[in-house]
């Protein structure tokens, strides 16, 4: 058992140090500044989450049936030829992938920023931007060393700006053209930016926490609400796990489709620009509809607590096929939500710091299955009370499993109203451009 605890463990480990390096690396291959390659990148983060889909796809359909024939040794050896065949793929093109030179530690990076802006914090910050310390070159030890593009200097999170004040104490050589200084004491003005992207990105980052606790009920009570529903069409059984297909299958045409028929369709309607809509609107988007899906999943648990016997062992006489809309609405505000959120924050995340905001992105979705057994056991306890069996009993005909979705929804409105909020006053970082080396030329991104 030791070794199959750690080989789960492993699996974990390979799996995030995977992803987000696999989602940076892949978005690197694409320039966002050449006109030919931007519409490519804006739809690469949608693609690699459809690979993502088919994968699960795969895992639940031919995995799941030679596993439920008992053929467990199988079972692993398809998935280590898949992974072989994965790597043997990525190997496959060495030669034509984009690099970059790594830019260091980027949580060092952002470490070495909050501790010079400590070390200054009595010192005043001058009023031009000038005076504060940034290389101009770019001979590798300039924008280089501060990870990709400079980032133009924002009067948000002053505190930070501290760390880039040239004091008495700090040696530069070369009028701010040198690498030589103690980066635990001074910083470039692009160093500091990064701090402050990620700043600006953290209540963005919250608000998207819960949508992950939605996602989790997909594999949890829905799945118990299936196993208590009418699972068989005439002799052919449906467990209520791959139930999950309509998911992965609605997420993936959905995504498929998008470019070339919802996007056109909703530039057309709300008169924008044709790629549709931005990363921070599609979250939002996909917030509505999780919502939508939450009271969906309510009614068919209403509609499945009539046909069924209360308070028996008796399975509701509604036939789980009544589970698909909410599978499909939630599906589709996946595709709006994780997709715009791995594009958000791997485009509004400094050069040298991709993989964190990716990272980060995917973070949420840990939390997001820790807070929702935390919210499972505050509503039991409170609804065990007295005696009574609780909205989430062992027998749901004895519950209210109905109330718990409405209660996601209801909570689901508070962090729209939220994240409303928070996307009202993000301020989008500005970048120097890549070909330029003292101009000040912008890109909103």
């Amino acid at each position: 058992m030791a070794m199959f605890y750690l080989s789960i463990y492993m699996l974990a480990l390979g799996n995030g140090a995977c992803e987000p390096s696999l989602a940076t690396f892949g978005s690197n291959q694409f320039d966002e500044e050449c006109p030919g390659e931007k519409p490519g990148k804006n739809s690469f983060y949608s693609y690699f989450y459809v690979a993502t889909n088919l994968g699960s796809l795969f895992a639940e359909t031919v995995l799941a049936y030679i596993q439920n024939l008992g053929q467990w040794t199988l079972a692993f050896w398809v998935s280590v030829s898949c992974s072989v065949v994965a790597y043997v793929l990525f190997l496959s093109g060495s030669v034509r992938y984009r690099y970059f030179k790594p830019c260091g530690n980027p949580l060092a990076r952002f470490c070495q920023v909050v501790v010079a802006a400590w070390k200054k914090s009595e010192v005043e910050i001058p009023g031009e931007d000038d005076k504060l310390f940034e290389v101009h070159e770019r001979n590798g030890s300039g924008s280089d060393r501060a990870g990709g593009r400079r980032i133009l200097h924002t009067k948000a999170f002053r505190f930070f700006d501290h760390a880039a004040i040239i004091t008495s104490k700090d040696e530069i050589m070369g009028s701010n053209r040198s690498s030589d200084y103690n980066p635990w004491n001074l910083c470039t003005v692009t160093q500091v930016e990064e701090v402050k992207c990620i700043m600006r990105l953290l209540p963005i980052w919250f608000c998207t926490i819960f949508f992950s606790v939605i996602i989790v009920q997909m594999a949890s009570l829905f799945v118990e609400q299936g196993a208590a529903m009418k699972t068989t069409i005439n002799s052919f059984h449906i467990p209520p796990a791959s139930m999950t297909l309509f998911d992965i299958i609605s997420v993936s045409l959905f995504i498929v489709f998008y470019d070339k028929l919802i996007a056109p369709a909703y530039a057309k309607l709300m008169k924008t620009v044709p790629e549709g809509p931005s990363e921070i609107t599609k979250m939002g988007i996909g917030l509505v509809i999780a919502f939508m899906g939450m009271i969906t999943a309510g009614l068919v648990e209403q509609q499945r607590l009539k046909y069924a016997q209360k308070g028996g062992t008796e399975l509701s006489s509604l036939s789980i096929l009544w589970q698909v809309p909410q599978y499909i609405l939630i599906g589709v505000s996946e595709a709006f939500v994780y997709v715009g959120q791995l594009d958000f924050f791997g485009s509004q995340t400094p050069d040298g710091m991709k993989s964190t905001g990716i990272g980060l992105c995917m973070f949420s979705n840990f939390l997001g299955s820790y807070l929702c057994s935390f919210i499972v056991s505050i509503v039991m306890e409170v609804t065990t009370k007295g005696g009574r069996p609780g909205w989430i009993p062992a027998n749901l005909n004895d519950g209210h499993l109905d109330r718990f979705f409405f209660l996601m929804a209801g909570l689901t409105v508070f962090e729209l109203l939220g994240y409303i909020w928070c996307a009202r006053y993000y301020k989008f970082k500005s970048l120097e451009s890549k070909g330029v080396a003292s101009e000040t030329s912008v890109e909103m991104v």
